[in-house]
C-alpha cells in the first residue's frame, strides 16, 4: 500500500512565515508555520490524498512521528520523560481531562527525538554544559550580585545544575535573573573568542523573552549550530530548545513535554526537576556520510530510524519491513513500488508504504528522508 500524505502547518507563535514556503517554492505565509506532522498521533494525524487521515489506516500504532520544523524564534526549553516516567505520570494524572492546564502528560510514552538541519544554519540548545566550562563563560560577565549568586551556586557541592535550575525557575530569583541577563547583553556587544556565539545567541533570546528565567537556564546549556544535513539526537531527560532554522524531526509517537523556560505556558518546576537528567556534557553532532546515496543517523532507540537519501539520477533501493515514510525535501523525487507504479513525492510531502510493499525504489534527483521503525520496535 502506498499513500500520499500532507498536513496543514501548525501555527505556533515561534514558527516562520518563510522557511517552509521557501522549501516548497511558494509565497510566504500570512501566519507563522511551525510544524508539519506526518504520523498518526491523535494530536494531528496526517491527511491522506483522496480523503481520510493516516490513523484510520494504522489504527494509531505507528511508533514514530515525523515532522518538518521551522523556527523563526526560540522554542521553549523542554525535556521529555522516559517510558517509566511517562507511564507513572499518565497514571497519576488519570483523573485530569486531557485539556486540563494542570496536566503534564498527554500520553504514556517516552519522546526521544532526532533533528536534522535542512537550513544552512540551525541553532539549538542541546544538553547542559560542563560546569567548569560555564564558570569560564560567567567569568566573561561583569560580576554583579546576580552573576556572583549564580557562580556561588555552581561552585557548591552535589547536583549543582539541578539546584541552580530549580532556583532560577522558582520565582524567588527574579532580581538575580534580571542582573544576569543585563550582564549577558552588555558582554554580547563586544564578545570575541570562545564564547562570542553563545553570548550573542543568549542575548538575542533575551530580546524575544525579556526577563524570562529561561534565558539564564539557556546560559547553562550547550549552544549547538548545525549545518545542513547534520543532526543531534536528544535522549529522554535531556534539556533542549531549538532556536532557529528548518529541520526534519523524528521522535517516538508522543506529545509529552515538561517546560523549563522561554514560554508563557505553565512550568511545573518540581515535575521538571524530577525527570531532568543533569549529567553535563556535549551532545554529539551526527554528520552525513560522504560515501553513497544513503546516510543513516544512528540512534540508540527502537522507536524509529532515519536515513537521508541524496539522489543524483540513479535508483536507490530501500527495503520495507515495517511502516515506512519517504519525505521529500529537495529536487524531484519519485517512488517506484513493487507493482511498477511510479508515485511523485512533491517537496514538503511524504509517501507512506506498509510492509506489504517489501521494497520501494527512490528515483530522481534531489533529497529525501526515509523514516522507519527501529530494528526492535513494536509495529503492532
Amino acid at each position: 500500500m502506498l499513500l500520499s500524505l500532507t498536513n496543514a502547518p501548525r501555527d505556533y507563535a515561534w514558527g516562520s512565515t518563510t522557511l517552509l514556503a521557501e522549501l516548497e517554492g511558494r509565497e510566504p505565509a500570512a501566519q507563522p508555520e511551525a510544524e508539519v506532522w506526518f504520523g498518526d498521533h491523535p494530536g494531528d494525524p496526517a491527511d491522506i490524498d483522496g480523503g481520510g487521515t493516516l490513523d484510520s489506516v494504522t489504527g494509531g500504532t505507528l511508533p514514530y512521528l515525523l515532522k518538518l520544523l521551522a523556527a523563526a524564534s526560540p522554542l521553549s526549553i523542554q525535556v521529555h520523560p522516559t517510558i517509566t516516567q511517562a507511564r507513572d505520570g499518565w497514571s497519576r494524572e488519570s483523573d485530569l481531562a486531557l485539556d486540563d492546564p494542570r496536566r503534564n502528560y498527554r500520553d504514556d510514552n517516552h519522546k526521544p527525538e532526532l533533528i536534522v538541519a535542512l537550513s544552512d544554519r540551525f541553532e539549538s540548545l542541546s544538553g547542559l554544559r560542563e560546569v567548569r566550562s560555564t564558570l569560564r563563560l560567567l567569568a566573561e560577565l561583569d560580576r554583579g550580585t546576580g552573576v556572583e549568586s549564580l557562580i556561588e551556586r555552581l561552585s557548591g557541592e552535589g547536583d549543582v545544575l539541578r539546584d541552580a535550575i530549580g532556583w532560577l525557575l522558582s520565582g524567588d530569583a527574579q532580581g538575580e535573573v534580571d542582573e544576569v541577563i543585563a550582564a549577558v547583553r552588555a558582554a554580547a556587544g563586544s564578545a570575541t573568542g570562545e564564547w562570542e556565539d553563545t553570548l550573542r545567541a543568549v542575548s538575542a533570546i533575551s530580546t524575544t523573552y525579556p526577563g524570562d528565567p529561561g534565558v539564564v537556564v539557556a546560559l547553562l546549556m550547550n549552544h549547538v549550530v548545525l549545518k545542513r544535513g547534520e543532526g543531534v539526537f536528544l535522549r529522554a531527560g535531556l534539556l533542549h530548545a531549538y532556536i532557529s532554522g528548518l529541520g526534519v524531526e523524528i521522535m517516538a509517537a508522543s506529545d509529552n513535554v515538561l517546560r523549563g523556560g522561554l514560554t508563557p505556558k505553565r512550568i511545573d518546576v518540581p515535575e521538571l526537576l524530577s525527570i531532568l537528567d543533569t549529567t553535563p556534557g556535549e551532545v554529539p553532532v551526527l554528520r552525513p556520510s560522504a560515501r553513497g546515496a544513503l546516510t543513516t543517523y544512528e540512534v540508540p532507540v527502537a522507536d524509529f530510524a532515519l536515513q537521508r537519501a541524496a539522489l543524483s539520477g540513479d535508483d536507490v533501493e530501500v527495503p520495507v519491513s515495517g511502516p515506512t515514510m519517504v519525505l521529500a525535501t529537495a529536487g524531484d523525487v519519485s517512488v517506484l513500488c513493487a507493482d511498477g507504479e511510479r508515485r511523485a513525492v512533491p517537496v514538503g510531502t511524504a509517501l507512506y508504504a506498509d510492509a506489504a510493499e517489501g521494497q520501494i525504489i527512490l528515483t530522481g534527483s534531489g533529497e529525501a528522508f526515509i523514516a522507519t521503525p527501529g530494528a526492535a520496535a513494536d509495529t503492532r
